[in-house]
């Protein structure tokens, strides 16, 4: 399984994302959410009308405090994509990288999820919850601020996992598929 903290997808550079002291807000800066922190690591250009990227991701998408997916968004999806997977982890929880979102199935020509949903024909994976669809933030109290790693991918085919699929699932099913990715990094603490 890759290393959740690198990027070692299609022979990529193995970039180390850390997050930065006293990251804070509650709504991201800018036209469209663009308030900065996005990874350009692959093309695509992840980030979230709720949050700008090394910032706390509000409460109301928090597992206790509504457990709502936050709004997403990303651009230049390059021709050849067959579909764009999503996924929502935590490198940093107790017993290993958890799964808070598993999205596959997304048309290509879908640049977006609204708060709260995905598009139709798309299938929400299981989280490490145990539950279909978004398991928010539920990090250890007094624990620092974990990081959410959300990467949207754009590949070459038709991943064809089924509807529980996981995290581990996807990342077997991208290997080598990868046309381009995007990360935006949200934080929480309790």
């Amino acid at each position: 399984m890759p290393n959740p903290d690198t990027h070692d997808y299609e022979g990529a550079l193995d970039v180390r994302l850390a997050y930065p002291p006293n990251a804070a807000g509650e709504r991201a800066a800018g036209p469209r959410g663009g308030g900065g922190g996005e990874e350009d690591d692959g093309g695509l250009h992840a980030r979230s009308a709720a949050f700008s990227g090394h910032t706390l991701i509000p409460a109301r998408f928090s597992y206790d405090g509504g457990n709502t997916s936050p709004p997403l968004q990303w651009d230049d999806v390059p021709p050849g994509t067959r579909e764009v997977v999503v996924l929502c982890e935590d490198p940093d929880a107790p017993g290993g990288t958890f799964t808070h979102w598993v999205v596959t199935g997304v048309p290509p020509e879908v640049n977006s999820f609204a708060e709260g949903s995905v598009p139709s024909g798309a299938k929400a994976g299981r989280n490490g919850f145990g539950e279909p669809g978004w398991g928010g933030p539920r990090p250890p109290v007094g624990d620092e601020p974990h990081r959410y790693f959300f990467r949207v991918f754009a590949v070459d085919r038709p991943v064809e996992l089924p509807e529980d699929a996981t995290a581990e699932d996807v990342h077997a099913a991208v290997r080598g598929h990868v046309l381009a990715k995007g990360t935006l990094v949200g934080l929480f603490g309790r």
